[in-house]
């Protein structure tokens, strides 16, 4: 079946593993959420090296699970060539199966909403939910949020001390990247070769790490503490954040992102031939599209529940209270780099930020929809209709302008767990 896996899907399949590979795999609860929900840890071999993959870190991100689950019963089997990297004697691996599961939880729907041959983006950014920065459980500590995830996690990081942490990250639209607290020399070719034996693009420049180390296409390598002018705005305090705390103890931490949905353009190394008018479209299209959602929502604050009840309803206040404008000003010095003739932007880097400047007013229409949808108050029918068709209309014009296909599930897992094997074998090493 081509799709994602619930939150109870993935432990019960972790326990079938774990009947049907007794000895190799342990499963373990390893923390609670806010909610109180469980937080699972899937172990595979016995080896004195540790390699921790965290799925799940974002709700709206759930192919990590997959991977995790995928990953784990080629070791449990021993399938595939073996390796450093896959002898159970000499490396354990450690699949924490969902980071966030309160999210995930809010999140409910999105496996249906994107199975089948070929799901919408309308179906996928409907039933999305990525919460406020400060209640993402790798990002919170950089915004003084103390949340019981971060801290299990952290605990966890403490106990294994990894060799590398790899956390299993999805982004809805573009080509495949890795992001690296420290190098990993040899990661580049296997990484590349899977992405073109499963006919993904490499992404060439992303907008998570616009001034980050460049050591090859589609990796992207954290610089310096000083150098705080090179992160992106809200990131400063990086190294706060559970993708650093591997460092104290000699690991490497690998962002994997893998997309959902293949943009035409992200591997497209030409010039853009004119990214300041360009650059400067996509900060008017991300407030434009930011004001209209804010428009609904200012008509239907007096009847949606309140944020400190409902964590949707925090996300639109959060965004309407300046995310839309933060995004805009981030692509500030790039347009005025390349007015000055400071170097050329590819395509692909202009088409990476595009994805951004059109995902934010889309997650945030998503969220009101689903509260409006949710309200009996006679004015909801309305304003989510009026919201609709904004909606659609963005949807459709998302997928023809940057030539979106969908990208198999299996693939996306497949892919994650080729570029994991592939950066554990250079750490192990």
């Amino acid at each position: 079946m081509d799709r994602y896996l619930t939150v109870a899907e993935v432990s019960a399949a972790a326990r079938r593993l774990v009947s049907r590979y007794p000895g190799a795999g342990r499963l373990r609860r390893v923390g609670t959420s806010r909610a109180g929900r469980p937080l699972e840890m899937l172990s595979v071999g016995h080896g004195p090296a540790h390699v921790l993959a965290v799925a799940r870190p974002h709700p709206d991100e759930p192919v990590g699970a997959v991977t995790a689950l995928a990953l784990a019963e080629r070791l449990a089997a021993g399938d595939g060539p073996r390796s450093e990297a896959t002898d159970p004697a000499r490396v354990t691996w450690d699949f924490v199966l969902c980071l966030d599961p309160d999210g995930a939880a809010l999140s409910e729907g999105i496996e249906e909403a994107t199975a089948g041959p070929a799901p919408a983006l309308e179906r996928y950014f409907r039933t999305a939910f990525r919460p406020v920065a400060a209640e993402q459980p790798e990002w919170a500590p950089i915004e003084s949020s103390d949340l019981p995830e971060s801290r299990a996690l952290f605990d966890l990081i403490d106990e294994r001390r990894p060799v590398l942490q790899c956390s299993l990250h999805g982004i809805e639209a573009g080509g495949t990247f890795a992001q690296l607290t420290d190098d990993l020399p040899g990661f580049a070719l296997p990484f590349h070769t899977a992405a073109a034996a499963l006919s993904v693009p490499v992404q060439h420049g992303t907008f998570d790490a616009l001034y980050w180390e460049n050591p090859a296409p589609g990796v992207h390598v954290l610089p310096p503490p000083e150098s705080t002018g090179r992160l992106a705005a809200g990131s400063e305090h990086i190294g706060r954040s559970t993708w650093c705390a591997p460092q104290r103890h000699g690991g490497v931490t690998a962002i994997v992102e893998v997309p959902m949905w293949a943009g035409a353009l992200a591997d497209d190394t030409s010039p853009h031939p004119d990214a300041v008018r360009a650059l400067r479209g996509l900060s008017r299209l991300v407030r434009d599209g930011g004001e209209q959602v804010t428009a609904v929502l200012d008509k239907a604050r007096g009847f949606l529940p309140p944020p400190e009840e409902s964590a949707p309803r925090r996300v639109l206040e959060w965004m309407a209270g300046g995310l839309y404008d933060l995004v805009a000003e981030s692509w500030q010095p790039l347009a005025q780099q390349a007015a000055e003739g400071g170097g050329r932007l590819t395509t692909a880097q202009v088409c990476a930020l595009d994805v951004v400047a059109r995902r934010q007013p889309l997650r945030a229409a998503g969220l009101l929809l689903r509260l409006l949808s949710e309200s009996d108050d006679p004015a909801a029918p309305a304003l989510h209709d009026e919201l609709y068709a904004l909606f659609t209309a963005w949807c459709e014009d998302f997928t023809r302008a940057l030539g979106l296909r969908r990208v198999p599930v299996h693939d996306q897992a497949d892919l994650q767990a080729r570029t994991a094997l592939a950066a554990a074998e250079c750490a192990v090493r």
